[in-house]
């Protein structure tokens, strides 16, 4: 039997090993590095709370309750709502620790459950009520055709069994709004800037508007804009506040 030749050894240049080694040394420290990371993130999440903290929020809470049934009982004035300003855009722009349960709960009723959320609501006397109650945490007023038809193209989704789907096709606003006879989003928009005869079907199919922070244009005050604030009646001054926004 012959004698079989050796096979040469598999050369690999020193560079590549000590750049392979290099490596997994680097990966070694990011893990670790992650590792802590996530640990300290744990350990800065759990706050304990002193007594006077859960004081302070107690008051605040209790002064929201009180200060909401003051606006409740004021009178609304009729003038607010005209054939002209009955559609309006609602947009919440606060409300955290210091806000009553039963305020949070008149928001949710507007579906306004997050911050720089906004929905179409028709201007009447149930609707106006809760807003001049819940007056501190939102900003409305009377969009314009250009704002309406922005907002729905731009951020407009809809709810499909309990989804949030993207206004991507007119075949999904037929799918769900056709009965109605609104097939694209052409309808959907005169639907909502009218008022139309369907604007509770449609503006229920439309979930809230998840808008963006506008750089200086919400300061945080609860004062009405009317009073240098964010909160209450922009009127027409909403168009410029979405145009930020959307």
């Amino acid at each position: 039997m012959a004698d079989e030749v050796p096979q040469p050894l598999n050369y690999i240049p020193e560079v590549i090993l000590k750049k392979r080694k290099n490596n997994e040394e680097w990966a070694i420290r990011r893990k670790l590095q992650l590792e802590q990371k996530v640990r300290k993130l744990k350990s800065d999440s759990f706050v304990i709370k002193k007594p006077e903290q859960f004081i302070r929020e107690y008051r605040d809470k209790e002064m929201d309750l009180v200060q909401m049934k003051q606006r409740g009982k004021k009178r609304i004035k009729r003038a607010l709502i005209t054939p002209d300003s009955i559609l309006l855009f609602v947009i919440r722009v606060g409300g955290k620790s210091d806000m009553h349960p039963k305020t949070r709960k008149l928001l949710y009723s507007l579906r306004l459950r997050k911050i720089f959320s906004g929905v179409f609501v028709k201007a009447n006397a149930r609707i106006m009520e809760i807003l001049q109650k819940v007056e501190p945490y939102v900003t409305y007023g009377y969009p314009n055709l250009k704002s309406v038809k922005d907002l729905i193209y731009k951020k407009g989704t809809g709810k499909i069994d309990q989804q949030r789907v993207p206004l991507t096709s007119n075949d999904i606003v037929e799918q769900t709004l056709g009965q109605h006879g609104i097939i694209c989003l052409e309808d959907v928009v005169s639907e909502i800037a009218n008022v139309g005869p369907h604007f509770k079907e449609v503006s229920s199919f439309l979930c809230p508007f998840a808008l963006t922070k506008p750089e200086k244009a919400l300061q945080g005050k609860k004062r009405r804009y009317k009073d240098g604030g964010d909160s209450g009646n922009r009127e027409d001054h909403i168009n410029e506040l979405i145009s930020k926004m959307n």
